[in-house]
Order: structure tokens, then sequence, then C-alpha cells
């Protein structure tokens, strides 16, 4: 059995804020698996579901993201699932916007999220994708920054895209196990290299991009 969890906040005034970028990736999951029906359990929203021959959840906890750790847990126990079993999508500052990076595992970094979650867990060993939102600018705090909007900004289309993808590899680690998963969608999230110059024609003086 596995797992596909979002991390967010509940409630309509943070469904479009940069900290939330983990439950709209697992609502477009579910769109791809067909799955629906969600419900109340666990201190969350859960959806269960079948691929293939393997029963499937997804969940969002319905705590603050602070204690995201308490729902978690919860849902370990009652499903008896290990933390490899469990693949979570959050936010992540420290990605440009529109990057999205997979992971294996790994600390907490600044995300108060993944911080209860390996503190309630007491594990590291959670697949993950982090969805790029980009640093605050100078002027702004952290907390003011990551409940902020992200669907107003020059780079909304890149977070939406990365959204998708997150989504993406969330289906194919259901499908196909952590490993094949990185294998296929780390290299499609990488920024795209300029076009090489061909040096045998002219070009001028030409800018490094």
């Amino acid at each position: 059995m596995k797992a596909l969890v979002g991390l967010g906040n509940p409630g309509p005034e943070y469904e479009r804020t940069r900290h939330n970028v983990g439950f709209l990736a697992l609502e477009e999951a579910a769109r791809m698996l067909g799955i629906a029906g969600e419900r109340a359990r666990f201190k969350g929203l859960l959806m269960e579901g079948r691929v293939g021959d393997e029963r499937v959840v997804l969940f969002r906890p319905t705590t603050y993201m602070n204690l995201s750790g308490e729902a978690l847990v919860e849902l370990m126990h009652w499903y008896k699932l290990e933390p490899e079993d469990i693949f979570v999508m959050s936010d992540d500052i420290d990605l440009a916007p529109g990057m999205m990076r997979l992971r294996q595992k790994g600390g907490a970094g600044t995300h108060n999220g993944w911080r209860s979650i390996i503190q309630m867990a007491a594990s590291q060993q959670f697949p993950r994708a982090r969805i790029g939102i980009g640093a605050p600018p100078a002027q702004w705090e952290l907390k003011d920054w990551v409940l902020s909007r992200w669907d107003q900004d020059e780079g909304a289309e890149g977070i939406r895209e990365a959204i998708t993808l997150a989504a993406k590899a969330g289906v194919s680690f259901l499908k196909n196990g952590m490993q094949l998963t990185m294998n296929l969608y780390n290299i499609k999230s990488r920024p795209k290299k300029p076009a090489a110059i061909d040096k045998t024609e002219e070009t001028g003086d030409a800018d490094a991009v």
C-alpha cells in the first residue's frame, strides 16, 4: 500500500498561497488517477482508490502547516505505512519558481510542515516532491511570503507547470516506485540549456545566457 500526501493550510483564504502548492498537486494527482470521494479522517481529508492491484490513499492534513505531522502519523498508524511508502508534495523556497525536484529522503530545512512530520514520525525517509516557489525578496518576511498568492505573479505559469509535474511524479511513484520516478521526472524539471551556437556562422556579439 502507498500514499500520496499534499501539504498546505486549510481554508479558502489559503487556497492559492505559495504554502499550498502541495494541496494543489494532490488535487491534480487525484484527477489524473480518477480518484474522488474525499472524507474527513485522521485530522485531514482522505481519498481511497486502487492503482492496478494496489490499494492507495491520497491525503491532505487539515491541521495548520506546522502541525502536519500530527495528521500524517495518525494516517501511518491506521494503515501501517512506513515513511518509504508515502510520497509528500510541498512548497520549497530554495527552488526557483517553477522548478520541481524529487528526493528519496531529507531534512526539514526552513519548512515548518516538514519539521513537524520529521519530529512526529522520527524519520526523514519520506520520498518527496519539492515545488519551487522562490525565496522571499529582501523586503519580505518569510511567513508573509509563503502565505502570499503565487497565481498573480510573473512566474505563475511556471509554478502551475511544476504543480502538474509533481502530480505526475506522484502518480508514477504509486505505479513505479521512487527510483524510476526520479529517473523519469528529475530530468524533466531541470532548466533548459540554451541552444548551441553554430560557430561556422557569423554571429556577431552574442549575449551569454
